[in-house]
């Protein structure tokens, strides 16, 4: 059974189960199961409605972008990333927390993973798809696009895998591939429970093709346990390495401000720090709309709220650690480019970047703050909005002032570049809201199996109190 230990009063412990409200296996089928099985909420249409224009107008800009080419972004000599490698920076990072969730907490047999790792996979899938739209429409010449893709022709013209973006397709394409594997084995014990509750022939065909014949035997389980193992054994070193990858686009430059050890370790803590952010946000949300405040307990957000500060913590340390290493070096461009960071023309995206990443997390060593609602709603809020100008300070500051006085310049966003980022919220949500409208949102085998009644000594517990 798995539960925390609590202090009532003086030498007393009370047991505070995970799960709350006395659920059974049968409670939680049904409370899960029927999320997808009633008749579409009319609330869900119209944010659907919302997310899905939202995304049109996304892909409409796209095309746009490849009429007219990259010069309708805020683009110049010498800022030649923009807002399209920040999105893709930031989108990739929101995709970490459902692995890591997932994956290093199942290795460790974490129990308080089992009410949130189907969404946060999930989200890491949606959030790994808009993530790779960005590099592809960034090459400027997109009918060469295939070039980031290592794949041979008959002209004998190689892709450069010397490149940073072919770099991030074998890295981000690796990592969907594995997280896509991950989410779905876990899912195929649920679409089995969603198959033989199905009422019409339709959802029973669709969900047993799904389903891959599972009926539940010993064999089955056992076969299913394996390969969920392997999938996360094979899932964990790639929440370190993808985001190392994405970092080292930047570090292998000689840009002042870029070339730096520290963004491996530095890059992937704000990926966690920010995934674990959104995956809070959407769950708060997904919680008070079906009610699940039983099987989502504060004491779920509790955790995630501690590893959100942990985090935080980290990326405070290496913002100051950069400081130190550019004077230490003794280079006066690396000082000047961390000076500037700080106290240049961008110095309002830094102070936002200092105030959302470092301060405002502190707030979590009050217990009251980590298991107030409102409180981590909007702290989770402010996290990726933080983590989002973390990835803005780092490309446009670095190449706005370059070595070279004359050629600096201000980089200012178009109207298109705006567009894009909420754009890409808008593909994200429309994906998440199809997830959460016709697939079990939590994964109820694995809910049930952290309940009291899994553990195969609990009715003789019964037997022997009675």
């Amino acid at each position: 059974m798995s539960v925390t230990l609590t202090k009532s009063k003086p030498g007393a412990l009370e047991e505070v189960p995970l799960i709350k409200g006395n659920q059974t296996f049968r409670s939680i089928t049904e409370k899960i199961s029927e999320i997808t099985e009633r008749k579409t909420a009319l609330t869900w249409v119209l944010l659907f409605s919302l997310a899905a224009s939202v995304a049109l107008l996304f892909f409409a800009q796209i095309g746009y972008l490849f009429w007219e080419g990259i010069g309708i972004w805020g683009l110049q000599n010498p800022v030649g990333w923009g807002w399209a490698i920040v999105n893709f920076v930031f989108w990739v990072g929101i995709g970490h927390a459902g692995t890591l969730i997932s994956a290093v907490l199942f290795l460790f047999r974490q129990k308080w993973r089992t009410s949130i790792n189907r969404f946060a996979e999930a989200m890491t899938i949606f959030a790994v798809i808009v993530a790779l739209v960005f590099p592809g429409i960034h090459v400027g010449r997109v009918w060469v696009a295939y070039f980031m893709f290592p794949l041979p022709n008959q002209m004998q013209m190689w892709p450069n895998f010397r490149s940073p973006l072919l770099w991030d397709i074998f890295a981000v394409g690796t990592y969907f591939t594995v997280s896509l594997m991950f989410w779905y084995t876990g899912l195929i014990p649920d679409l089995a429970t969603l198959r033989d509750r199905a009422k019409t022939r339709l959802r029973k065909i669709t969900m047993g093709i799904l389903a891959l014949g599972w009926r539940g035997g010993n064999k089955q389980w056992k076969h299913y346990e394996m390969a969920y193992l392997l999938l996360a054994g094979l899932s964990t070193p790639l929440v370190l390495s993808v985001h190392s990858v994405v970092s080292t686009d930047f570090a292998t430059s000689i840009i002042p401000g870029w070339h730096t050890t520290i963004f491996p370790p530095y890059f992937v803590a704000g990926a966690i720090f920010s995934g674990f952010a959104m995956v809070l946000t959407l769950a708060i949300i997904a919680r008070k709309a079906y009610g699940l405040e039983n099987i989502i307990t504060i004491q779920h957000f509790e955790k995630m709220n501690k590893i959100i500060m942990v985090t935080g913590m980290m990326v405070g340390y290496a913002y100051g650690m950069e400081f130190f290493i550019a004077w230490y070096s003794g280079n006066e461009y690396e000082k000047f480019a961390f000076i500037n960071r700080a106290f240049g023309p961008y110095a309002w995206a830094y102070w936002i970047m200092i105030t959302c990443n470092v301060l405002i997390p502190q707030l979590y060593w009050s217990k009251k703050m980590r298991t107030s609602v409102p409180v981590m709603f909007t702290i989770s809020i402010f996290v990726n909005i933080g983590m989002w100008f973390e990835r803005f300070v780092i490309t446009v500051t670095s190449l706005a002032n370059d070595y070279l006085p004359s050629s600096w310049d201000y980089y200012s966003p178009t109207i298109f570049d705006i567009g894009l980022l909420i754009g890409s919220f808008g593909l994200f949500f429309s994906l998440f809201l199809l997830f959460i409208r016709f697939l079990p949102m939590i994964s109820m085998a694995e809910v049930k199996g952290v309940l009291p009644q899994a553990d195969p000594h609990h009715y003789e517990g019964e037997a022997h109190h009675g």
